[in-house]
């Protein structure tokens, strides 16, 4: 990138101050600094968190970005504050569910064309963090299979499902109440299993905590835990997974 920037300022195509301008790290909003280097360095530019954001302010950050990138995505932003950001960025697309607002360009390229990620949910309760999980994936350009209310107290439902998520890459398994699905999961597949908590369940519940302490303490092997109500995080963590899987792929192709 830099090679390039400086041909380009060489043969005048480019000014001195907008070459300095893409070199830049960040860019400084005042109430926000956005992260333009995070592309180059976790392979995904920064997410907006937008919980206690403004929507004016979300404008604002995605332009930012939007103008540097190929893909834009806010999390957890209600409904109202996405119609504000949508009459501004009418090309943005809204899932209610996964409460993430989001932009790709109409050329992105796929990133994943191989295998995919399996996003299993005990109940219909646990949808929305699935579905944070699941859409996650894909605006990151992974291939998902959604298998969605095979908790454990219907456990034929998921054994049904069993030869699908065996041949997944990876797993997030978004469980509430008991939070035991994870560990039924964990014992029957080879590969990682992304465990996600939800806050869905009764008192005993503590909003989630039973059912993180139940995954945590789990015997089955290859699960990690996120936190309570994750689903972004699990999304996350299982698409740089699936990524290290097809590199891996690829290096054996070539070795052969």
């Amino acid at each position: 990138m830099l090679e390039d920037i400086l041909k380009q300022v060489q043969k005048g195509t480019l000014s001195i101050m907008e070459a300095k301008d893409q070199l830049a790290t960040f860019e400084n909003l005042g109430f926000a600094k956005v992260d333009h280097h995070r592309k180059k360095r976790q392979g995904f530019p920064e997410v907006v968190y937008g919980e206690g954001k403004t929507a004016e302010q979300i404008i604002s950050i995605t332009t930012a970005l939007r103008a540097r990138n190929n893909q834009v995505m806010v999390t957890r932003i209600s409904e109202e504050k996405a119609a504000v950001v949508q009459q501004a960025c009418p090309e943005f697309t809204y899932n209610e569910v996964a409460r993430i607002l989001y932009w790709k360009a109409e050329k992105n390229p796929k990133v994943n064309t191989q295998g995919y990620i399996a996003v299993v949910a005990a109940g219909t309760s646990d949808l929305r963090v699935a579905e944070e999980a699941a859409v996650t994936a894909e605006i990151m350009g992974s291939t998902v299979h959604r298998i969605y209310d095979v908790g454990v107290a219907g456990i034929h439902r998921l054994l049904s499902h069993a030869e699908e998520i065996q041949k997944a890459t990876v797993s997030v398994v978004v469980a509430g109440m008991e939070g035991a699905l994870p560990s039924v999961v964990g014992g029957l597949v080879s590969h990682p299993v992304i465990a996600v908590p939800t806050s869905v369940g009764y008192g005993a519940n503590f909003n989630g905590l039973s059912a993180l302490l139940t995954m945590l303490n789990s015997c089955a092997s290859g699960i990690s835990v996120v936190n309570i109500d994750n689903g972004f995080g699990g999304g996350y963590n299982a698409v740089l997974i699936h990524q290290l899987a097809q590199k891996g792929e690829r290096n054996e192709d070539t070795l052969l």
